[in-house]
C-alpha cells in the first residue's frame, strides 16, 4: 500500500474531514504503512497537497483524489467522490502558511517578487520622456516575436506629424505586411474610444494594430475594438509589465533557482 492509499483507506473509513495529523495518527494506528522517514507527519501533508483539487504548484501531481474541506485552525481534507458533480467541489481558501509545502512557498515567493518588479517598471516607465516609450513597445514587440529578422524590423515613428502612429513592425522584408503601434502613457487617465477611433483611422490599409498603454482603457474602447473588422490588440499597464518581465525587457536575471522532484521511474527500473 502507497501512502496515497494509506490517506485513501483513512479518510473513507473515517467518512470526514481530517487533518493531516489526524490522518497521520490513523495511518499509524491501523498500520496501514511503515514510514521511514524522520518527519512522517509532512510527509503525509506533503501527499495530500500534491493530491488535492484546487492546489496547482510546479510539483504538484496532476491526478486528484483529495479536497479541502474547511480552514480554520487547520486544513481539514476529505475524498473525492467521482459520483459526485465537480461543480460542488468548494473552492479552496487560502491555506495556511504553516501547512504550505516548500514548492508552495517558493511559488508565494516568485509571485510576490514578479509583482514587485512589475510595479518598478511601470514607476520607471512612468518617469522616462515619451520618446523612450515608444521606442520601449518597439522593443517589446520584437522580443515577444513579431517582426522580421533583418534590420530595421521595428521603427520607432513617434513624435509631432507621426499621424497618431508611434512604430511600426515590418513582419517582412518586402514591406507586404506591417503592424502599427500606438503608446499612450498615462498616469491615471484611460484611454477612451475616441483615441481608439483616430487610431484606427490612421491605420488605414494596415490590418493588425497594437495601442498599449501604461493606464488602462475604458468600457467604450474595449467594446470599439471587438467590433473592427482589424485586429486590434490592447495592452494595459498590467499586462504590458508583465510581457515586459516575461521576455526580459528591461530587467536581466540574477539567479535561477531549480526545485527538483523525485524520479520514481529511475527506481523502477531497478
Amino acid at each position: 500500500m502507497t501512502i496515497v492509499e494509506a490517506i485513501t483507506s483513512v479518510l473513507k473509513s473515517q467518512n470526514k474531514p481530517l487533518t493531516y495529523k489526524q490522518i497521520y495518527n490513523f495511518i499509524i494506528e491501523n498500520n496501514l504503512y511503515s514510514f521511514g522517514a524522520k518527519s512522517p507527519e509532512s510527509i503525509v501533508n506533503n501527499k495530500l497537497r500534491k493530491h488535492c483539487f484546487g492546489l496547482d504548484f510546479p510539483s504538484a501531481s496532476p491526478e486528484k483524489f483529495f479536497i479541502i474541506s474547511s480552514i480554520e485552525n487547520e486544513t481539514r481534507y476529505f475524498l473525492y467522490d467521482k459520483n459526485i458533480n465537480e461543480q460542488i467541489i468548494p473552492k479552496t481558501k487560502a491555506p495556511i502558511d504553516a501547512e504550505k509545502l516548500p514548492e508552495e512557498k517558493l511559488e508565494d515567493a516568485y509571485t510576490h517578487h514578479r509583482e514587485g518588479i512589475k510595479i518598478s517598471l511601470l514607476e520607471q516607465i512612468l518617469q522616462s520622456p515619451p520618446s523612450f516609450f515608444e521606442r520601449l513597445v518597439v522593443d517589446l514587440l520584437l522580443a515577444m516575436g513579431y517582426g522580421g529578422d533583418f534590420k530595421d524590423a521595428g521603427i520607432v515613428q513617434g513624435g509631432t506629424g507621426d499621424g497618431g502612429i508611434d512604430g511600426v513592425i515590418k513582419e517582412d522584408k518586402l514591406d507586404l505586411d506591417k503592424i502599427y503601434i500606438q503608446a499612450k502613457r498615462y498616469t491615471d487617465k484611460k484611454v477612451g474610444r475616441p483615441e481608439l477611433q483616430q487610431f484606427v483611422g490612421a491605420m488605414e490599409n494596415v490590418q493588425k494594430g497594437v495601442f498599449i498603454t501604461t493606464s488602462g482603457f475604458s468600457a467604450g474602447a474595449i467594446e470599439y475594438s471587438k467590433k473592427q473588422q482589424k485586429n486590434i490588440a490592447l495592452i494595459d499597464g498590467t499586462v504590458l509589465c508583465d510581457l515586459m518581465v516575461t521576455h526580459g525587457v528591461g530587467v536581466s536575471k540574477l539567479k535561477t533557482y531549480t526545485t527538483f522532484r523525485v524520479d520514481s521511474d529511475y527506481f523502477s527500473d531497478n
